[in-house]
């Protein structure tokens, strides 16, 4: 299965009626592997601060997290394996696996308990198999 197709069959999927606003898989080193249309163009230090968290916890606390100019307050996830936004009425998501960090974006309706969902059910698949 291509990467593309893991974005628009398993991340952009219909949820509870709901769908993410925009998703993407990327590699640690900033390298897009697939995106939806609408995911941002984001920075490459934007990916750096987000690496730099997932190594010291905390780290975007003070700042917020940054995707394409926009700030995210950093709410509570899992130190070393998950990062949580939220901005205004959305929010985002992003997992680490072993080689990739899978990017959630939502806005309402949908919750962040479904983008989580979508967004880490994902990640802990690739992690099973090795990626």
């Amino acid at each position: 299965m291509s990467w593309q197709t893991y974005v628009d069959e398993h991340l952009m999927c219909e949820t509870e009626g709901q769908h993410l606003t925009a998703a993407a898989i990327i590699g640690h080193d900033g390298s897009v592997w697939a995106q939806s249309a609408s995911f941002p163009q984001f920075k490459p230090d934007e990916i750096a601060a987000i690496m730099k968290d997932f190594d010291e916890p905390g780290s975007l606390a003070p700042t917020g997290l940054h995707l394409a100019g926009a700030k995210y307050m950093v709410i509570q996830g899992e130190p070393g394996a998950v990062i949580r936004g939220k901005k205004g009425p959305g929010g985002v998501t992003v997992k680490k696996t072993t080689q990739a960090l899978i990017f959630g974006i939502y806005d309402e309706p949908m919750t962040p308990g479904q983008c989580n969902m979508v967004v880490e059910r994902l990640g802990d698949y690739l992690v099973d198999q090795g990626l």
